[in-house]
């Protein structure tokens, strides 16, 4: 039987961090979803429009990315070992999404190379978010 070890308070401030960042992207997969003229509003008419052409698989597939990391986040903070797979679901969606808007769209024509700093921000996050909660359970943080 492993007991729990202590987590330093890193632990908390990455957990909580991590909370906060996916609940931003919650919002995100609200205007984008629900709060169109607010969209629009935030960007030029030719990404808007490639936004408003993705699949709504697309959609699906970011809504499970930012819930799943929201989630994983939560059960990092209840130290549950179980944190891992949800961050590797959000991971796993984030990089088929993110891929998708990189290589599908013509938003590197549109917005340049700057349209690659979010995706592969939000792609840098959730391989961090992933394997920290990888190295939590090894160092008995979480269980």
């Amino acid at each position: 039987m492993s007991t729990l070890k202590n987590p330093p308070k890193s632990f908390w401030i990455v957990a909580i961090i991590g909370l906060l960042w996916n609940l931003m992207g919650v919002y995100q997969f609200y205007i984008g979803n629900y709060d169109l003229e607010s969209l629009r509003a935030s960007v030029s008419p030719e990404e808007y429009s490639i936004m408003e052409s993705l699949p709504m698989w697309y959609s699906a597939l970011f809504a499970i990315a930012v819930f799943s990391g929201v989630i994983g986040c939560a059960l990092l903070l209840t130290k549950k070992k179980i944190a891992i797979l949800f961050f590797m679901v959000s991971l796993l969606t984030v990089l088929i999404a993110e891929l998708y808007w990189l290589i599908s769209t013509n938003i590197m024509e549109v917005s340049g190379a700057i349209a690659t700093a979010m995706p592969l921000t939000v792609l840098a996050i959730s391989i961090f978010l992933y394997f920290y909660s990888k190295g939590a359970a090894g160092k008995k943080w979480i269980k």
